[in-house]
């Protein structure tokens, strides 16, 4: 791909050959004197997942190297991935420019080396990978109808979570808000600005199932807002109304902080001046409830790049978009290896393929 350090070697060659005099060589040099940085990526060999092992795979990835193809298969990305640009690359090497790049905070000056590519071209590729899962599994983040919710599963998420002492027993998950920090934009920032964090940032409200899923994701929403209009706007309880039953046609319920409001499908703790009995309820249901903390700490350890705030620029990016496509692949993750939550209730994931199969 040309760029201007090109045109200006191309300048300095015609200059040699006295194809062009002084006066225009000072010109025309002068005039495409580049802004960015060089970054000659074409010293540089292509990629080859072959030269990385599976720790390095693992690493820089955050899956390992037998995983990679099988998650490209499962995220249906193609064989051959068609940038905006026109620029056409090798479907797995373009999932791993973006694994790498949500991997840990990092410039695309620092990827070129390992890609053999240009900024301009990781950046296009990053977009285009982000661009596909969104718009093509984000549906699984907007439903509750799904098969590894199937009421004969939701029998066995409430049998994990009562066995581990929790009070309700037609319990299947939790569901909570995150504040995820944001650079502060120069527009409307009063909208951005959390009172209770005393930062700038989104906000996302997330279900989390016993197995360690996430079940539902719903977000960005502006810093400002409490968890109930998250609540309302995410038509989660319709949606609960609808798919939250037992196999005997019994209601099953989530269970929130006290923020949320006390619903058939939605279970708060008690509030005011508690009973022992009360107490002992809410203490119980506490000790369980934690596994959704440890989702969201999931999602920014694996993909470390969307907690970097100085990156996560609000009319510059498209943050929201980057915070669900990581926890599509925070899912993925999961249905591969498991995660915390999943072993601390003893239940295992849906695999790879069952996660992400077609839209019925």
């Amino acid at each position: 791909m040309a760029n201007l350090h090109r045109v200006r070697e191309c300048l300095l060659l015609s200059h040699c050959l006295d194809i062009i005099d002084e006066h225009e060589f000072a010109l025309l040099y002068d005039v495409n004197k580049p802004t960015n940085c060089d970054f000659r990526y074409y010293d540089y060999e292509t990629f080859d997942l072959d030269d990385f092992n599976d720790n390095e795979c693992n690493s820089y990835f955050r899956f390992q190297k037998n995983d990679l193809v099988r998650l490209k298969n499962a995220l249906q990305v193609p064989d051959r991935v068609r940038c905006s640009n026109g620029t056409r690359m090798d479907g797995i090497e373009a999932l791993c420019i973006t694994l790498a790049r949500f991997a840990y905070p990092c410039r695309y000056g620092d990827m070129v080396k390992d890609f053999g590519r240009s900024v301009p071209q990781l950046c296009l590729t990053t977009n285009a990978i982000i661009d596909h899962l969104y718009e093509n599994f984000n549906h699984l983040f907007e439903t509750l109808d799904q098969q590894w919710l199937r009421p004969r599963h939701l029998d066995e998420y409430a049998q994990a979570i009562s066995n581990k002492g929790a009070a309700l027993t037609n319990c299947w998950g939790f569901v909570d808000g995150t504040v995820r920090p944001v650079c502060r934009p120069s527009q409307h920032q009063q909208v951005m600005y959390n009172g209770h964090k005393r930062l700038h940032a989104l906000k996302f409200q997330s279900v989390t199932a016993a197995n360690g899923m996430i079940a539902h994701l719903y977000g960005p929403i502006e810093g400002r807002r409490h968890d109930c209009y998250l609540l309302r706007m995410s038509g989660l309880l319709n949606e609960l109304e609808e798919h939250s039953f037992n196999s005997a046609g019994g209601v099953m319920c989530i269970y929130g902080d006290p923020a949320y409001p006390l619903r058939t499908h939605l279970q708060a703790p008690f509030k005011g001046n508690l009973t022992p009995v009360q107490n002992e309820y809410n203490k119980s249901m506490s000790s369980v409830r934690i596994s959704v903390e440890w989702l969201f700490g999931d999602i920014v350890n694996f993909f470390k790049f969307i907690d970097f705030k100085k990156s996560q620029k609000v009319w510059l990016s498209a943050c929201g978009k980057m915070y669900a496509v990581c926890g599509l692949l925070t899912n993925a993750h999961t249905c591969l290896y498991g995660n915390n939550t999943s072993k601390f209730f003893g239940l295992e994931p849906p695999t790879l393929e069952e996660y992400f199969q077609t839209r019925n």
